[in-house]
């Protein structure tokens, strides 16, 4: 029996429907399947246009999958490297700065759970969050908050 070709715009729309693709990202995975005469460029334009792709909806859904377990500074960056615009990069960062000592308290307290006894351990928690990509305020503010928490009880 024949194998099935599928067209570039059947395999674009199947991978828009598992979630949100950048251009740049749905551009590579459709290269490998493209053959002489396909215009992947056309097709994306053709996609954006149709509102089948949308680089604001590949950037909040990026933002959603990622912020319980990373930090500002990350996120940015893998959306940088997607391409996303300047402007878009500027709202979306007035956005992240707003709830990153929550998200770094959430993250520690997943991982951690207590303050470290000393100042070996505290810097070995501090790396860990500093490599997810948290802001250094911010890890201080959420060990602290921590710090306080226990004195309290």
């Amino acid at each position: 029996m024949a194998k099935l070709q599928v067209s570039l715009k059947a395999r674009a729309l199947r991978y828009l429907s598992a979630r949100e693709h950048s251009r740049q990202e749905l551009a590579r995975k459709l290269r490998r399947y493209a053959q002489e005469g396909d215009d992947i460029e056309a097709l994306l334009d053709t996609l954006t246009e149709a509102n089948f792709m949308s680089e604001t909806r590949f950037s909040e859904s990026l933002v959603n999958r990622r912020a319980a377990r990373f930090g500002n500074s990350r996120i940015l960056s893998e959306l940088k490297s997607h391409n996303i615009d300047a402007d878009s990069l500027t709202e979306i960062k007035a956005g992240l700065v707003q709830d990153e000592f929550a998200r770094a308290r959430e993250v520690w307290l997943r991982k951690f759970g207590t303050v470290a006894i000393d100042a070996n351990g505290r810097a070995k928690q501090m790396r860990f969050l500093l490599q997810r990509g948290f802001s250094h305020r911010a890890i201080q503010a959420a060990m602290r908050a921590r710090d306080e928490n226990e004195d309290d009880e």
